[in-house]
């Protein structure tokens, strides 16, 4: 997958003739109205003022490891290793989600599974994933949906290459990303690679739109922001260190 719709119309109106008595007529205005083009609207930011009749105008009401392993590097310097930003489409008063660089925040278990895992795929032999990712009910998903049989030849099935070669570099370029720790005191407690899997990405600053362009081309962005969110690989790790998944999709 390495790879909005604009709506336009217009509606003329003819010039009306009015007839009145048999020698005099007036010819009533026209008036066009244009079709609005626009994407969806960036959580938190106010419409555009309305014009409205007699050259009036209203506001619009607003809305309402030190071996060699890459370590996560961000383009930006972010004050304490870690910035804060909102979850997509919460309101002002909801939890902030931490954006974490730090690696040393996180507990052993997962900086040791995290180290694993760049070291297998650096490796560019895909069968050291393999011991990495369990088995039964434990067995890391890679695809969403039913549970495979056989995960590392679906890796492969999904590379661009038949070594499976490109799937193993993705996966680098996401695991050296910042990164989030989701669903705190619940089954689905873990920390996710990217954290733009938890970012609105109509609100990206020009650092972050880099940062996230390091990962996906410039047309996945586009479709992804008319998506909705992130929607290419992403991976997963639960907080005893159990690597839960490496999926692409929403």
């Amino acid at each position: 997958m390495r790879t909005g719709k604009d709506i336009s119309s217009r509606i003329p109106l003819a010039p009306v003739l009015l007839a009145v008595g048999l020698a005099a007529g007036s010819v009533l205005s026209a008036s066009s109205a244009y079709a609005l083009s626009e994407l969806q609207k960036i959580p938190g930011q106010p419409d555009a003022p309305a014009t409205a009749q007699q050259g009036q105008q209203q506001p619009a009401a607003p809305q309402n490891g030190s071996s060699g392993i890459p370590q996560p590097d961000p383009l930006v310097n972010k004050q304490g290793g870690q910035s804060v930003d909102k979850t997509p489409g919460a309101s002002d008063d909801s939890k902030a989600v931490d954006v974490i660089y730090d690696i040393s925040k996180v507990p052993e278990p997962v900086r040791k599974m995290r180290e694993q895992i760049v070291e297998a795929a650096a490796s560019g032999d895909l069968e050291r994933l393999r011991p990495l990712m369990g088995t039964g009910a434990d067995q890391t998903q890679v695809t969403v949906g039913e549970p495979t049989d056989d995960p590392i030849g679906t890796l492969k099935d999904l590379s661009g290459d038949p070594d499976g070669d490109e799937i193993l570099a993705i996966m680098l370029d996401v695991i050296s990303t910042g990164f989030v720790h989701v669903g705190q005191g619940t089954a689905d407690d873990m920390y996710v690679w990217p954290y733009f899997a938890e970012k609105d990405l109509k609100s990206l600053t020009p650092p972050e739109r880099v940062e996230l362009l390091r990962i996906v081309t410039a047309g996945d962005l586009s479709d992804m922001q008319e998506f909705g969110g992130y929607n290419f690989y992403r991976v997963g790790i639960t907080p005893d260190g159990k690597w839960k998944f490496f999926t692409a999709g929403d």
